[in-house]
């Protein structure tokens, strides 16, 4: 059985891009989770500096947990790319 990936390299910069339904719906939920925890955490006016803090780790920690599966689902290897001067 072949692998189905998600993801393909970037063309410029480094990193991956979505390329089927499930990579965009990953991407989409990334979104998602981090606007619902700034809407909660910042919706009552001006943020304090310990809901920054909090802020900070959430969305660390949702990038933390993303990267690994972005990266196993992606064809190819992440580097840095000049597009076609390779």
């Amino acid at each position: 059985m072949t692998a189905r990936y998600w993801f393909k390299p970037k063309q410029y910069g480094y990193g991956a891009v979505p390329v089927t339904w499930e990579g965009w719906a990953l991407t989409l939920l990334i979104a998602v989770l981090i606007a619902a925890a700034s809407a909660y955490l910042f919706a009552g006016g001006a943020p304090s500096l310990m809901a920054i803090v909090v802020w900070a780790v959430i969305v660390a920690a949702i990038v933390a947990g993303s990267v690994p599966v972005v990266r196993s689902k992606t064809e190819g290897s992440w580097r840095w790319r000049w597009g076609d001067l390779e």
